[in-house]
């Protein structure tokens, strides 16, 4: 039996069997046989508390997927029966329920014959005020992760639909061609090319080519000597201190035996290219390029503002990128570094270093602006306000 490329190519094809009750789940991975043996499965033990942070994106975002409809208003307000014309039938009624739930953040006025309208309260409005000046913080953020993202590309190029695709993932204003790349042209370029629009990098900076995980190991102190990193013991966790080596996380359950561990030290000491270099520099077979990739594909999470991506959004930068046709089976390979959820709409792809428990651990400062929105609910819960969604949407 042939393997199907689509199975692979396409992580919406992941469809695992799930238990109720237990930690992980079978992830049939198809292989070529010589006659009828069956498909053969791997388990995927599950990270709950990322689970959870799928599932506590849910009303931030509708909370905040109201105020920017609200803000977006020429009144700053809107008129219930109009609210359908914005989202829809079926999502209007999401959106009614946090209007109801949430009087602290949403001020409702009308009746008797009078038409119904919802603003948000002073309260929320002041704090609202506040977004502009955390825009404002992120402005240089935005800039610099454009230039790594745009360096990070084989031609230094990336199609503008591209971008647009995780413009929220980034937290780029929705109209950041024209209120953002404009203001830096030292830096960008849009061009058309075979009728389609390319945001260009202008200069390289070699000062940008560091990775994120590479400033963490710089932070922490870890020595760069090859004399250091072989001294260095790799602990029964999997995790080494090297300058080659990456953040391990296994999740609960999963017992990795000598075997394995043996061969996860000689791949965390193994050094590999940068992932700021071209990828058609390397043959995809060299065991260094492999590991390369998940340089690459850990810089480009750990670019996004929540350091999670959905699978789609990945796998579109397939080309610019030159990511392997394998790739679902390559984050499967290395869960101890990525997690792939199925809950929500979407699988989505998570950095797990990034995060502690269901939370994440750094936040920029439109994060933080989100959850001091947020917060107005008067929930006491933090982890309502840790997790805001990455798919907000007027």
């Amino acid at each position: 039996m042939q393997v199907k490329r689509s199975l692979v190519n396409n992580f919406a094809a992941l469809a695992p069997t799930q238990f109720q009750n237990s930690g992980y789940m079978f992830v049939r991975v198809k292989h070529k046989t010589t006659g009828g043996r069956k498909p053969k499965k791997k388990i995927y033990f599950r990270v709950p508390e990322l689970d959870k942070a799928m599932d506590l994106q849910k009303k931030p975002a509708l909370i905040l997927q109201l105020k920017n409809i609200i803000q977006s208003q020429r009144g700053q307000c809107i008129l219930l029966r109009d609210l359908e014309k914005e989202v829809g039938f079926v999502h209007k009624w999401n959106l009614m329920a946090i209007i109801e739930k949430y009087p602290s953040i949403f001020h409702v006025s009308g009746g008797n014959k009078m038409p119904i309208s919802v603003r948000l309260t002073d309260k929320a409005g002041i704090i609202a005020a506040e977004e502009d000046n955390a825009r404002g913080l992120m402005e240089p953020i935005l800039v610099r992760n454009l230039r790594k993202l745009l360096m990070l590309s084989i031609d230094c190029r990336i199609p503008m639909e591209k971008i647009q695709l995780i413009e929220d993932e980034l937290g780029l204003p929705r109209d950041f061609e024209r209120s953002l790349i404009p203001k830096y042209p030292e830096y960008f370029l849009v061009k058309s090319f075979n009728g389609k629009e390319y945001l260009h990098l202008e200069n390289w900076d070699s000062s940008l080519a560091v990775t994120a995980r590479e400033e963490k190991v710089a932070q922490e102190g870890v020595l760069n000597s090859t004399e250091n990193a072989r001294k260095a013991k790799i602990s029964k966790d999997g995790n080494y201190s090297g300058p080659c080596a990456f953040r391990i996380c296994y999740p609960t359950g999963f017992r990795p035996n000598t075997g394995f561990l043996e061969e996860l030290e000689r791949w965390q000491k193994m050094d590999f290219p940068s992932p700021y270099l071209n990828a058609r520099r390397f043959e995809s077979a060299d065991p260094k390029a492999r590991k390369r990739v998940v340089a690459v594909l850990h810089e480009l999470l750990s670019l996004t503002m929540e350091k999670r991506m959905t699978s789609t959004q990945i796998d579109a930068f397939h080309s610019e990128l030159l990511l392997p046709s394998r790739l679902l089976l390559c984050l499967i390979k290395h869960h101890g570094i990525f997690y792939i959820t199925n809950k929500g709409a979407r699988s989505t792809v998570f950095l797990k270093e990034a995060y502690d428990g269901p939370n994440l651990i750094e936040k920029c400062p439109l994060l933080r602006f989100y959850d001091k929105f947020v917060a107005l609910t008067g929930r006491r819960d933090t982890n309502l306000c840790n997790r805001i969604s990455s798919s907000i949407k007027l």
